[in-house]
């Protein structure tokens, strides 16, 4: 199965989880939460999760919705959008 799908207007659509740019957006919210110095844990417990999930969501195993990186935004105090427009300049 290739990597990558034809998406609309020719434009090729990346397997999320497999993608640099989710890679960086990974990176990015893990040093958020140690520059807040929290735990995964804290983060956790913020979230109403077990540690496992955010483990998962840090690992890569599970996506992140746009409904839980606008609650991470919130909790780790991050402009969502400046991150988003760092992660544009990615390729």
């Amino acid at each position: 199965m290739p990597d990558s799908a034809l998406g609309l207007a020719g434009l090729e659509l990346a397997k999320t989880r497999r993608s640099k740019r989710y890679k960086a957006l990974i990176g990015l919210l893990v040093a958020r939460r140690e520059a807040a110095a929290m735990t995964q844990s804290d983060l956790a417990a913020r979230l109403g999760k077990s540690r496992s999930f955010v483990a998962r969501l840090e690992s890569g195993q599970r996506r992140i919705t746009v409904v839980e990186f606008m609650t991470l935004a919130k909790i780790l105090r991050f402009d969502p959008y400046k991150l988003i427009s760092t992660l544009e300049k990615q390729e």
